[in-house]
């Protein structure tokens, strides 16, 4: 990895408030999302602002649990997802992310780890209101 999308990275890690709750499991998970470079564009909280302003380039992942609350087939379909990619023009998340599409991550996430994320990130309780 090279080291500006490395510092890149921890700036966005240090500026993102990401505890889900107190605990070595989030601590795990929250170091496998930052070392697959899954904080780039998503942050745990809703709220937080990307470049410029601008709805973050990906979804909160509270959002994204409150959204795929109940729905069995989610673990496997954002693990899909993650590993693959998704397609710009059934964008689900219009005005609340600033990027048309998730790239695929293969290259950068074990499918494995990717499953254990998504399930940890499914388990997030919804944003407070």
């Amino acid at each position: 990895m090279k080291n500006s999308t490395r510092m890149a990275m921890l700036a966005c890690l240090a500026a993102a408030p990401f505890a889900a709750s107190a605990g070595t499991h989030d601590d795990a998970m929250v170091a496998l999302a930052n070392n697959a470079g899954c904080l780039i564009c998503h942050h745990v909280e809703p709220g937080a602002k990307g470049p410029d302003g601008l709805p973050p380039i990906g979804p909160a992942w509270r959002d994204v649990a409150a959204k795929y609350k109940g729905i069995k087939s989610a673990q496997a379909t954002l693990t899909g997802i993650v590993m693959k990619g998704s397609n710009p023009y059934d964008s689900h998340w219009k005005g609340q992310a600033s990027g048309l599409a998730m790239p695929p991550n293969a290259v950068a996430i074990k499918e494995a780890d990717a499953k254990r994320l998504v399930g940890w990130i499914l388990a997030l309780e919804a944003p407070k209101k």
